[in-house]
This record gives C-alpha cells, sequence and structure tokens, in this order.
C-alpha cells in the first residue's frame, strides 16, 4: 500500500489515466453499447458523428492482451515521465496525443465506412518518446525477443522507421499510423512543454557517444 501512495503522489495524473483505461476498458469487454459508442469510426467522424471517439477510443482495447501490452508499456514510463515534465504537462502531453495520433487515421480513412480502430497505442508511444527525451541512453529491450537490450535513443529511430514502414505495407490489423504519429506527437508535445530537454538530451547522447568511443 506504501508503494502504491507513493506513485500516486508522485505522479496523480497518470495514476489516474491508468485506472480511467482500466476501468473503460472493461467496461466495454462487457458492453457491446459501451464499446460501440466509444471505438472510433474514421467514415462517422470525418463527417461530423461522434467526433468525442478520437479521445473515449483511446481508452478501450480490443482484448485483454491488447490492453495488457499497452497498460505495460504505460506503466513503465508514464508514471516518471510526469515526475519529469510535471503534472497538468502529462496530462496535456497524453490526451493531445491521443487526438493528434488519430487524425491522420480519421483523414486515411475517411471514406472506409468498413474501418474501426480502438487502443491507446498512439498515446502510450507519445508517452514512450517523450520519457526518452529525458533518459537517451536508458536500456530498452524487445518483448518478443528477451536478453537484448540498445539505449532507448536507437530504440526510437527503429520504431519510427518500423512504424513507417509497416504503414505503407499494411499487411496486418495494426494501426501503425497511430503508433507513429503518437510517438512524433510525444516528441513535439515534450519540447513544446519543456524546451529545456532538448539541450539535456543532446549533452546526454554527446556524453554517451564520447564513452562509446573511450
Amino acid at each position: 500500500m506504501n508503494e502504491i501512495a507513493i506513485i500516486w503522489a508522485a505522479a496523480p495524473v497518470a495514476s489516474v489515466i491508468f485506472i480511467i483505461t482500466l476501468a473503460a476498458s472493461w467496461w466495454a469487454f462487457s458492453s457491446d453499447n459501451a464499446y460501440a459508442n466509444m471505438i472510433l469510426h474514421p467514415y462517422g467522424v470525418y463527417r461530423g458523428y461522434k467526433r468525442y471517439t478520437v479521445i473515449t477510443s483511446g481508452l478501450i482495447h480490443a482484448d485483454l492482451m491488447h490492453l495488457f501490452f499497452n497498460m505495460l508499456s504505460y506503466f513503465f514510463f508514464a508514471f516518471q515521465l510526469e515526475v519529469s515534465l510535471g503534472h497538468w504537462q502529462f496530462g496535456v502531453l497524453y490526451f493531445l496525443s491521443l487526438i493528434l495520433s488519430d487524425l491522420p487515421t480519421v483523414y486515411k480513412h475517411k471514406n472506409d465506412d468498413w474501418y474501426y480502430c480502438l487502443g491507446a497505442s498512439g498515446a502510450v508511444s507519445a508517452v514512450v518518446f517523450g520519457a526518452i527525451l529525458y533518459d537517451p541512453l536508458a536500456p530498452l529491450g524487445f518483448m518478443l525477443i528477451p536478453g537484448i537490450q540498445i539505449p532507448a535513443v536507437i530504440y526510437g529511430v527503429m520504431y519510427l522507421f518500423y512504424c513507417n514502414y509497416a504503414s505503407k505495407r499494411a499487411s496486418d490489423n495494426i494501426n501503425h499510423d497511430a503508433h507513429m504519429f503518437g510517438a512524433l506527437s510525444g516528441l513535439l508535445l515534450t519540447i513544446i512543454l519543456n524546451p529545456h530537454v532538448v539541450h539535456e538530451f543532446i549533452g546526454k547522447v554527446s556524453v554517451g557517444v564520447q564513452s562509446w568511443f573511450h
């Protein structure tokens, strides 16, 4: 209980978002009506119908595995990012990223009446990339390849290249556009909310590069 109290005190906004996402997803799992009202339908949103779903779709998930992986990534990065960035700043970053990561999808699929999407992946990508700006040399691993870790900044570059490649191929049902634009939104908003992070980022990367060659 003490650990929960410490986390809540240090990152109350991230804690509330975490709880709301879990609760909303569980509600949507058990209610077809809630699921239908919260999922994003770009065709409808582009025509002015249920525009609020650019936010609510980020609070629900397709299944427990989808929810688990998103919240696992969120858990590892969100609380520390709020401590570094600030409380209201974290809230602004998260919810603006939800919207900004969905807008390209809305435009891309504006004529696809069959297309729906959901999940917090865009905002979670924003959180991860905001955290990378603060700690670019942190070792990050791959969930499906245990034991392999690389500096966060290299991981970020590889992630963006992969999202762009996967989006062009469109060979699965994953919204890679939301991942990519969420990540880019996270970078941009973190810099806007704390411009000093750029200088800190460059300094840490420079020190890291020098250490690799000595």
